[in-house]
């Protein structure tokens, strides 16, 4: 684990698998060095191959901080840059692998090859037969319970009209609750139910300054605005890149549709680092895991920030799975800690009195 709470390693298998082509002499790296890595995860195997040259793209912060830890270049391709080999872990979410793969091919070099790794329990059959579809042929290998798929695609073999299907389904859509939001986003095409619930028992005297904590697309902090008359500024915190758009429309239209002066900020930032300003209440629908793996630590550290950024009367309003241990943090960094309420697995929780 790094000090953010996030484990810093890449899915090892995936990212060992994705250089076995490589291994068996199936394919040579660029003589120039250049490689667009999309995606990218730190890890022992990239810290081998990886050049200087090589450029690693990665929205979510705390794994491109480790990246760039790792001393490799972190950061987007320019439109119109081309590549001799794009390398790809593709998400789990169908929508958000498709796009990914059409950019890849956008990014790709004449003559040049896309290389994807995916485990095979998160969907890799149907990520190979999409790039077929995209690009054409495909070779394959299988290692480490994990599909290694790569194409040298032409001008002939693209699906140029499915190229630009794709492209868009990257793209902030409104969904039918009525939010601006993407694929592979967190409940990205519906209310968590437990935003939901937390929503509905926010006290509409919150006031002041108030910060969302992994805010996601901007619902609960809709809800804040929409019915919390006293609040003045909101700030979100995000670590996902790709959820910034959607939650500035979202902000942007509760804003309006409140009628007041309402200051909101959108921040790319990793809460588990600590918040870089004070506030007189938190919201939060913390994060408690990674992929599959439950990680509650994330959470604590998300109350341990929240607690560190209060003032003397601040307060923190949060919504957990029942299950989650979070009432001994809660009790050693405030006074007062109540669950407001337990319903369909989760519980509400308010906390204020912050301990010095």
């Amino acid at each position: 684990m790094t000090a953010s709470g996030f484990s810093a390693a890449a899915p090892d298998t995936a990212l060992a698998a994705l250089f076995v082509p490589f291994e068996l002499g199936h394919l040579h790296l660029p003589s120039d060095g250049r490689v667009l890595f999309l995606r990218a995860r730190a890890g022992v195997r990239l810290r081998v191959m990886a050049q200087p040259a090589w450029l690693c793209e990665q929205g979510f912060m705390p794994f491109a901080d480790e990246l760039g830890r790792c001393g490799l270049h972190v950061g987007e391709a320019s439109v119109g840059e081309l590549f001799p080999l794009v390398l790809i872990l593709p998400p789990r979410q169908r929508d958000e692998a498709r796009a990914l793969f059409a950019r890849a091919l956008q990014h790709t070099a004449p003559g040049g090859t896309v290389l994807v790794s995916m485990p095979n329990a998160e969907g890799a059959k149907s990520g190979e037969a999409d790039l077929v579809k995209l690009a054409g042929a495909v070779q394959h290998l299988s290692k480490h319970k994990c599909r290694v798929f790569w194409t040298t695609p032409t001008a002939d073999s693209v699906d140029h009209e499915l190229l630009t299907q794709w492209l868009a389904l990257d793209a902030p859509r409104e969904t039918d609750d009525g939010f601006v939001s993407r694929p592979g986003l967190f409940a990205w095409n519906r209310i968590d139910p437990a935003s939901a619930l937390l929503a509905a028992h926010l006290p509409a005297d919150l006031r002041g300054r108030v910060a969302d904590l992994g805010a996601g697309y901007g619902y609960l902090a809709t809800q804040i605005i929409a019915r919390c008359p006293q609040v003045s500024s909101i700030d979100l915190y995000e670590a996902e890149a790709r959820a910034l758009e959607p939650a500035r429309i979202n902000l942007t239209r509760a804003q309006q549709a409140s009628g007041r002066d309402v200051e909101i900020a959108v921040h790319w930032h990793d809460v588990t680092r600590g918040l870089p300003r004070r506030y007189d209440a938190i919201v939060s629908n913390p994060p408690f895991h990674q992929g599959r793996a439950d990680l509650p630590e994330l959470g604590r550290a998300f109350i341990t920030s929240a607690a560190d950024a209060l003032g003397p009367e601040g307060r923190l309003w949060l919504v957990a799975n029942r299950h989650l241990p979070y009432e001994a943090i809660l009790a050693a960094r405030f006074h007062h800690v109540t669950t407001v309420t337990t319903q369909d697995g989760f519980k509400v929780i308010e906390a204020n009195g912050v301990r010095p």
